[in-house]
C-alpha cells in the first residue's frame, strides 16, 4: 500500500467515524455534566427531606453509577458498537462475578435491606450475631459497632438481615427488673416500704407506670420481691446499679437481713 492509497483510507476514516468520535465526545462531556448535576439536585433534595442520613451516600452512589452506566451505552451505540452482543457478555461476566462472590453480594443484599426497613440506625445500642454495642456506621457491606468497653465489631450485613436483632434504643422507655431478697422472720411489710421509698427518691424512675413491688417467691434461703420500674432509655444502668448499692445500704441500717445461701448441720453423737 503506497503514500496515496494510506492517505485515502485514513481520509475515509476520518470521515467515515469522526464526526460519529466528535458526537461521542461531545455526548460524555454533557452527560457527566448532566450526571453531577443530577447528583447534586439529589443531594439537596435528600438533605431537605428527613431521610435517614445512613441512606443518603448509598442512594447517591447508586444513582451516579446507574447515570454513567446509562452514559457509558449510550456513547458506544454511538460509535456503532453492537450492543446486544456487548449486553450479552456483560451479563456472562456478571454471573461469573456473582458467583465468585456470592457472599459479597449477600452482604449487599443485607445492606440495601437495612438501609431500606432501618431495624437500627446510628447512636442505637444493640444486640445481634452474639454481639452488642452501639450503632457506629452502617456500611453498604457491613455494620461497624462500639462495644462499651471501646472495642469495634465488624458485622457482615448478610447475616444481620436474616437474624434476630434486640434494638435497646427503640422506645423511649425500659423497664428495670430487681430480684432482692430479705430473710425469713424480717418485716416484709418494712422491707416493701423501703424499697419503696428508695424507688421515689431516684427522680429518674417515673411515676407512671407505677412502681411495681410483690414476692415473689420463698426461696430457700430468703424471702424474694420482685421490684419493676420504668426508665427512660439513657438512664437504665444508672438507675440499676445505684439501686442494688442503695438497698444493700439502707437494708444495714433499718436491720432487715440480705440472706446468701447457707447450711445449718447437725451432728449426732453416738452413745
Amino acid at each position: 500500500m503506497n503514500v496515496d492509497q494510506i492517505l485515502e483510507y485514513s481520509t475515509n476514516l476520518i470521515l467515515t467515524y469522526g464526526p460519529k468520535l466528535l458526537a461521542a465526545i461531545v455526548v460524555w462531556i454533557i452527560g457527566l455534566w448532566l450526571i453531577r448535576a443530577v447528583v447534586r439536585g439529589l443531594t439537596n433534595m435528600m438533605n431537605k427531606s428527613k431521610l435517614d442520613p445512613s441512606l443518603k451516600p448509598f442512594l447517591l452512589s447508586m444513582a451516579s453509577i446507574l447515570l454513567k452506566v446509562m452514559l457509558v451505552i449510550s456513547v458506544l451505540s454511538m460509535l456503532g458498537i453492537e450492543m446486544t452482543s456487548f449486553v450479552a457478555i456483560l451479563g456472562a461476566a456478571g454471573l461469573a462475578v456473582g458467583l465468585a462472590l456470592s457472599g459479597t453480594l449477600q452482604n449487599f443484599a443485607g445492606g440495601v435491606m437495612i438501609l431500606v426497613f432501618k431495624p437500627y440506625k446510628v447512636g442505637d445500642f444493640v444486640e445481634a450475631s452474639g454481639y452488642s454495642g452501639t450503632v457506629n456506621s452502617i456500611q453498604i457491606f457491613n455494620t461497624v459497632l462500639k462495644t462499651a468497653d471501646n472495642k469495634t465489631i465488624i458485622i457482615p450485613n448478610g447475616g444481620l438481615s436474616t437474624s434476630s436483632i434486640t434494638n435497646y434504643s427503640t422506645e423511649e422507655k425500659r423497664r428495670v427488673d430487681w430480684t432482692i431478697g430479705v430473710g425469713y422472720g424480717d418485716d416484709l411489710d418494712k422491707a416493701r416500704a423501703v424499697i419503696k421509698r428508695l424507688c421515689d427518691e431516684d427522680e429518674r424512675i417515673l411515676k407512671e407506670p407505677e412502681v411495681f413491688i410483690a414476692v415473689s417467691a420463698l426461696a430457700d434461703s430468703s424471702v424474694n420481691f420482685t421490684v419493676r420500674a420504668w426508665v427512660k432509655a439513657s438512664d437504665y444502668w444508672g438507675v440499676f446499679f445505684r439501686m442494688n448499692e442503695e438497698v444493700y445500704k439502707t437494708f444495714s441500717k433499718e436491720g432487715l437481713n440480705i440472706p446468701y445461701p447457707q447450711m445449718d448441720v447437725h451432728v449426732h453423737k453416738d452413745a
